[in-house]
């Protein structure tokens, strides 16, 4: 395996190159099993439905996972996560149902110890749901996303300094579409970890999709760093950031498979080895 440093004006970048032979991610066996979310009390070990002030009478809600080493009284790192676009799927066997209890990144990157995981809605007013596809209302997800993770921070011990957003497709765009939306939700962020498409690379049917409506929040990223995972080749991304010329720290990492999945999370490949190495290193004090 190899690590190869580019530099492209002032812009830091870093590829990691894996040998793992093309095959389908789904005849991998998984170690990981992500908790269900039941009804209950918050719990080390536990993954459990919050609904925040002001959405008692909607069917939006949260899902928040304390890590089993969890105590009272002490401070934790944070992964938020997006879930991807509901109704997907493909002839490799992946699916996406789109639902806030599908999010598996965060419990793939902490391996369920050491840091709290929250899975995070897309808000929308009209249903007063969780939008299933895309974003219901953007801003209003983004309000809702600043109110979560304040509470977490207050009630339950998250560090405010190492919260970090992660996402998976439509969840990977939202790490900037949303987690970058403006300046009170981008100035949450450590770092970010969005995995299979990126905001601005393409456009979607959906406002502001645009290459330079994306530039604009990619401008808050400011020199945080991001890890930028995509099944086989993350070539189109990084052409798009060579031309946006932010100043951030990107770290782009094929996934040697084909799968539209975040599936590998919850398998030990060599990529998920990479990612918590990164992980450790930008939220180290």
């Amino acid at each position: 395996m190899m690590q190869r440093a580019v530099y492209f004006l002032g812009l830091a970048l870093s590829t990691v190159a894996l040998a793992d032979p093309p095959r389908n991610l789904n005849d991998v066996p998984s170690d990981l099993a992500v908790p269900a979310v039941v009804s209950g009390e918050p719990r080390a070990g536990g993954r459990v439905w919050q609904t925040n002030p002001g959405y008692e009478n909607s069917r939006i809600a949260h899902a928040l996972y304390l890590p089993t080493d969890w105590k009272p009284g002490q401070t934790y790192p944070v992964l938020f996560e997006y879930p991807g676009n509901g109704h997907y799927k493909n002839a490799l066997g992946d699916t996406s149902q789109g639902t806030v209890e599908g999010c598996r990144m965060g419990y793939g990157l902490s391996g369920g110890k050491g840091m709290i995981w929250v899975s995070l809605p897309f808000v929308d007013p009209r249903t007063r749901s969780h939008a299933l596809v895309w974003w219901g209302d953007a801003d209003e997800t983004a309000r809702y996303c600043r109110q979560t993770a304040e509470r977490v921070c207050k009630e339950f011990g998250g560090d405010p300094r190492r919260l970090v957003l992660a996402g998976f497709s439509r969840g990977a765009i939202a790490c900037n579409y949303i987690g970058l939306r403006d300046d009170a939700t981008a100035k949450l962020w450590r770092a970010f970890v969005p995995h299979s498409h990126y905001d601005g690379v393409r456009q979607w049917p959906y406002p502001d999709s645009d290459p330079a409506s994306a530039h604009k929040r990619l401008a808050r990223l400011g020199d945080r760093p991001q890890f930028i995972s995509h099944e086989e080749s993350t070539a189109a991304i990084e052409t798009y950031l060579a031309k946006a010329r932010p100043n951030g720290s990107f770290t782009f990492a094929p996934l040697p498979y084909p799968n539209h999945s975040s599936a590998w999370l919850l398998k030990d490949v060599p990529l998920r080895g990479k990612a918590r190495a990164w992980l450790a290193d930008v939220l180290r004090d």
